[in-house]
């Protein structure tokens, strides 16, 4: 009999345990939902409104096409040249993309015990992951912070924005028959609503390498905005039955396209890539938040080298 109560006592514990887990859990993320609403409606965000309605950048031709695209169906497409027009810049980012992808395949060949790789996501290895140092010789954080996207981003969401995340992908190519994981399934980014993401792609990406596959129109404001619908830490996973019942496959968009290509996104839309079964896809990515997102979401994924004093405000406010 004691052994029995005290089986039943431990089930029990177990139980009011697990029960108390759930609403900590539960609590916690209302709190988190209701600093990132304050952020965004009255602190953060409102002060970054102002800032960028007293400055606003004087946008070119090729900014003002990318801009009204995104607006209209959260992406746009363009070359890095074409953006940039720096030869010699697009140069030092094949000279970083070669010295990465030997690394990373020369550690995969001894079974990748040194590459770095998120939990749930091991198909993604990254140059940098978090905690990073970086200054404007690495040339894709100085991409990253030139007013050429960075004026794009700020005019996008409205406000001076946070340069939240920096870093260069390889996706290591997965059996033709695995099944979809993590960012490879359709999901919608949490981590703000207020969100610009861009990707360059460094390797030519067919069909077969994980091409990134958007849903225009899903991102907050569009036809598709209430499927699943954006909130702050939501599970933002429907199942791939799920969506493709509700948005026709004519409607999504995969972005096969050669090395030198910029996608930008809202990735609070939903989007799905990096299932190669071939060959390696590789890419750099940045993303643009709100002050509020980095307020209460989430973390920024590096540290700046050096003084921010030679950088204009707009800029330094995006690293800071």
């Amino acid at each position: 009999m004691h052994r029995e109560t005290t089986t039943f006592s431990r089930r029990v514990n177990r139980v009011f345990t697990h029960r108390a887990d759930r609403i900590a859990k539960a609590v916690e993320r209302r709190g988190i939902r209701t600093t990132y609403e304050l952020h965004d409606r009255l602190l953060s965000n409102r002060k970054s409104r102002a800032l960028h309605e007293a400055n606003r950048p004087a946008l070119d031709d090729v900014q003002k096409r990318v801009l009204a695209e995104v607006e209209d169906s959260g992406f746009s497409v363009v070359s890095f040249q074409d953006l940039f027009g720096d030869a010699a810049h697009w140069n030092e980012l094949e000279v970083m993309r070669d010295g990465f992808v030997a690394e990373t395949e020369a550690d995969l060949a001894k079974g990748g015990e040194h590459v770095r790789v998120r939990a749930g996501k091991e198909f993604v290895v990254r140059l940098h992951s978090y905690g990073v140092e970086l200054g404007l010789d690495d040339p894709w954080f100085r991409a990253g912070a030139s007013r050429r996207l960075l004026d794009l981003a700020n005019t996008y969401l409205g406000m001076w924005s946070k340069l939240e995340y920096v870093d260069v992908w390889y996706s290591v190519p997965q059996p033709a028959e695995a099944q979809r994981i993590s960012s490879q399934r359709w999901h919608r980014d949490y981590n703000d609503k207020h969100l610009l993401k861009v990707f360059l792609y460094l390797v030519d990406v067919d069909e077969d390498m994980g091409p990134f596959q958007y849903v225009p129109g899903s991102q907050p404001g569009g036809p598709y905005a209430h499927a699943w619908p954006w909130q702050p830490l939501g599970q933002n996973y429907p199942t791939e039955e799920e969506l493709e019942a509700l948005i026709p496959a004519s409607s999504i968009e995969a972005f096969t396209a050669p090395k030198g290509t910029l996608i930008f996104c809202n990735t609070a839309g939903f989007h799905r890539g990096g299932f190669s079964t071939t060959d390696p896809r590789v890419l750099a990515t940045a993303t643009y938040s709100s002050p509020a997102s980095l307020a209460s979401l989430t973390v920024r994924s590096y540290e700046v080298a050096g003084s921010l004093e030679a950088l204009d405000a707009a800029t330094r406010f995006a690293l800071s």
